[in-house]
């Protein structure tokens, strides 16, 4: 009604006045901009003139209801406010926005003829948080698994994706229906996998995206509890098992649920010596190894799933032997051998010698010095080995046949008597005859 008024009283200007002002008003013109807003925010729509001659601005919604025409309100709605009003420029807002606001606004310039603007007003639906189902917990090892993600009041129609962890799953079914309202829609998304032991602990994560939601994507979680049959390891303490050592069997399992304390056997019965094979929770403890524990030795864990088991070949080595050397100290029986090791043996070798035997020496060292015990060992060897030479040659040159003064007379003579005579004669020359042995 104020409108149609403010028409008439138009009409009733007299022309010459309409014409300068139809002339004055050639260059004016409203200008507006389109707006996007979430539901349940605030619009602010404007509507600017640079030039105008006192010309009064109007806003009017999409049914054509003027909502404010200058500075005075026409509707009576109080979520729509005076922003700004003057002769360039008038400014609403429009709170609490609602689906049913969306559309075509008009800013109306009332020049002769009047000029016009169109803003558009996107309202923006936000999706629903979105819900996980089909899930179901816990799951065996190897059943498929569907799950379904679904939000509802998106608008536009909102994406899903899909996350195991922080990776992206790519191969999932995609689904958009249109809500009873014919505004909104309906989205959802299947994810199909099937599962194994390392799926338990996993959060899959279903990840709504939309541009009402200003980059913090909805998401909904579940984490996957994933049941199997234990797997079984069996570590020793020692790669090189040797006899009189100690061994450690660590039998490794895991499993959900946990595997229940674990069996250990010996080529295939029980342990043939529990004193000395100790089983102490998953661990076998050895004390000490001899050859009759060379086998096989299983170790079996069991939980509610299923049964596994891991096997040990034991071979038992032999200690390496090592050779201490022997020092052989020849004993010295004449005095010629000793006055020639006096003479040949240096005396490095002879205060070795004696260092040797003598023991309170002996309790100051850290260890034998194998090359310095061989060395003594070798000298003395030589010197006994030259000693022996030595008194072999002395007792050849000394050697000889010697006949008694009654013996050399005999030698010709025919008779006693005669020898006796030569033998006297032969006394006389005895001087004569000497041998020299050098």
């Amino acid at each position: 009604m104020f409108v149609l008024f403010f028409l008439c009283n138009l009409s009733l200007v007299p022309a010459a006045a309409s014409k300068n002002k139809v002339k004055g008003s050639q260059g004016q013109f409203p200008l507006t901009q389109n707006v996007t807003v979430v539901e349940g925010g605030t619009a602010i729509l404007t509507c600017r003139v640079d030039q105008n001659d006192n010309t009064s601005l109007q806003w009017s919604n999409p049914a054509q209801q003027t909502l404010y025409f200058d500075d005075k309100k026409a509707l009576r709605d109080n979520r729509i406010e005076l922003v700004r009003a003057s002769w360039h420029e008038l400014s609403i807002s429009v709170s609490d926005v609602s689906l049913s606001d969306e559309g075509q606004y008009t800013c109306s310039l009332f020049t002769m003829p009047v000029k016009t603007s169109k803003a558009y007003l996107t309202v923006l639906g936000v999706p629903e948080k979105p819900q996980i189902s089909g899930f179901s917990s816990p799951v065996m090892e190897g059943d498929l698994m569907q799950l379904t993600c679904k939000t509802s009041g998106s608008k536009p129609a909102a994406d899903i994706r899909w996350f195991k962890n922080d990776k992206e799953i790519k191969d999932v079914k995609y689904l958009k229906e249109e809500d009873a309202n014919r505004k909104t829609f309906t989205v959802s998304s299947t994810l199909d996998f099937r599962v194994d032991r390392s799926d338990d602990g996993v959060a899959v994560i279903c990840r709504v995206d939309h541009e009402s939601l200003n980059a913090t994507p909805q998401v909904a979680m579940q984490v996957l509890e994933i049941h199997y049959t234990p797997s079984v390891k069996i570590i020793p303490s020692t790669p090189f098992p040797q006899e009189g050592q100690p061994l450690i069997l660590t039998c490794e399992s895991k499993g959900k649920p946990l595997p229940e304390p674990v069996l250990w056997t010996k080529d295939g019965g029980e342990l043939p010596d529990p004193d000395r094979m100790v089983v102490s929770g998953r661990e076998l403890n050895i004390l000490f190894l001899n050859k009759t524990d060379n086998g096989t030795y299983r170790c079996e864990a069991t939980n509610t799933i299923g049964q596994s088991s891991a096997e040990y070949v034991l071979i038992v080595h032999d200690v390496p032997n090592t050779l201490l050397p022997t020092t052989i100290i020849p004993s010295l029986t004449t005095a010629t051998v000793t006055t020639t090791v006096a003479i040949t043996t240096s005396p490095t070798t002879s205060a070795t010698t004696s260092n040797i035997r003598d023991p309170n020496a002996l309790a100051g060292q850290a260890g034998p010095d194998h090359a310095l015990i061989g060395g003594i060992v070798a000298v003395v060897v030589f010197v006994t080995l030259c000693s022996i030479f030595l008194l072999g040659r002395y007792l050849a040159r000394h050697k000889g046949t010697y006949l008694t003064n009654e013996a050399k007379g005999a030698e010709d003579a025919p008779d006693a008597d005669t020898a006796i005579i030569n033998a006297e004669g032969s006394q006389v020359n005895a001087e004569e005859k000497k041998e020299y042995f050098i």
